[in-house]
């Protein structure tokens, strides 16, 4: 009865009480909570709104007035799709909007997806404010409920303009920097996990690193850190935040050999081990695969993790069908073979038996060749 009346309603009465909305993730998968439905929820609270957060096509404890669904990588579409469809169908007089890296990266695309409105970029009303992590807890998807970080983005943007990298279009150049995050930082979560896009490019990063050194809680720079932007001073501060399993920085092209090493060497000379320095080394972009397997070899030979990351184009609808102009579906597989067998966790630690293979090697192919299987020989009785 109450769905009924609800349902007859006039929108411009409904409008006279509080809001109802509806948070959705999708179906893909993600290690990480969404932010940004989060944010909005601490945006539409605020104003005195109900907000409920749920995972995929379900049935809410109530009719929404509002939808917003989120979305990730563009070749997760259609797990968005999905959602529109299901939420449209269920509460055809709520607005459903769409919003995300997909629906900011292929609007027209998402536009097909029958959503009402498709929101591009952030929601800049609730970009500074702490996000509804009570939504989590009270869920009834286990991998929210278990969630213990904070996520933060104490900058926007970049200073750079590398051509495989998405962020210019996204965010543009550095912007939106915080000169403090202790407002942002959830008391009861342990970790503190930073999305910059180049966190050392902010002039706050001394004021953001000395709250973290105060804070004592473990921290992930999970975008990576500038290895051309690192410096003694930089590598000194890292050495006193608590963080957590390594610190991330890119190998994405050859000329950027010096600054890497020159990283690799001050983050060591502070006491932070190659074992927990992951290097990300792009490939499949312009490079070639001797140009691939050179920079994997200079890391190993550092001292240092390498952590193979395949390039995508970031307005693909289907998930590792590009190749470039250099290389071939079997060189690709190659690297993917190796990283499964002859690797460790999907990287190249700097073991004894990879150097002495990586540095034997004298092509691509002598590289990334799996070992070869040992004969079986007949038993005897």
């Amino acid at each position: 009865m109450y769905m009924f009346l609800y349902l007859v309603l006039p929108y411009c009465m409904r409008s006279m009480i509080s809001m109802k909305i509806l948070l959705v993730e999708p179906k893909y998968y993600t290690q990480f909570p969404p932010l940004g439905l989060l944010k909005l929820s601490s945006y539409y609270k605020s104003l005195g709104n109900e907000t409920l957060l749920v995972k995929g096509e379900v049935l809410p404890t109530f009719v929404p007035d509002k939808v917003f669904i989120t979305s990730l990588f563009t070749w997760a579409w259609k797990p968005v799709w999905d959602s529109v469809k299901y939420y449209k169908m269920m509460f055809p007089h709520a607005e459903v909007v769409l919003g995300g890296l997909y629906a900011s990266l292929l609007p027209e695309h998402a536009k097909k997806s029958g959503a009402d409105t498709v929101h591009q970029g952030l929601f800049s009303e609730a970009e500074d404010l702490m996000p509804d992590y009570s939504l989590l807890e009270s869920s009834d998807y286990k991998l929210w409920r278990e969630w213990d970080g904070s996520i933060i983005f104490s900058s926007r943007g970049c200073i750079f303009n590398c051509p495989f990298c998405v962020v210019p279009k996204l965010e543009g150049k550095i912007n939106s920097m915080k000169s403090s995050i202790k407002h942002l930082v959830y008391p009861k979560y342990k970790r503190i996990i930073f999305f910059d896009n180049n966190i050392l490019a902010s002039k706050y990063w001394r004021e953001i690193f000395n709250e973290l050194i105060e804070l004592k809680k473990l921290v992930d720079f999970n975008q990576g850190i500038d290895a051309r932007l690192i410096t003694d001073e930089v590598a000194s501060y890292l050495a006193k935040i608590r963080i957590e399993k390594v610190v991330r920085i890119a190998y994405d092209e050859i000329n950027r050999r010096e600054y890497v090493k020159r990283a690799i060497d001050l983050l060591n000379a502070h006491g932070i081990s190659g074992r927990k320095i992951m290097v990300y080394t792009l490939y499949n972009f312009n490079d070639s695969p001797e140009d691939f397997f050179e920079r994997v070899r200079d890391v190993i030979n550092w001292g240092a993790v390498a952590y193979p990351m395949c390039f995508q184009p970031p307005n693909s609808l289907r998930k590792n069908s590009y190749i470039s102009e250099k290389w071939t579906a079997e060189k690709l597989e190659m690297v993917q073979q190796a990283r499964r067998v002859i690797g460790f966790g999907g990287a190249f630690p700097p073991y004894e038996g990879l150097k002495i293979k990586f540095n034997k090697a004298q092509t691509f192919e002598e590289a990334f060749a799996l070992r070869p299987k040992l004969k079986i020989l007949p038993s005897y009785k």
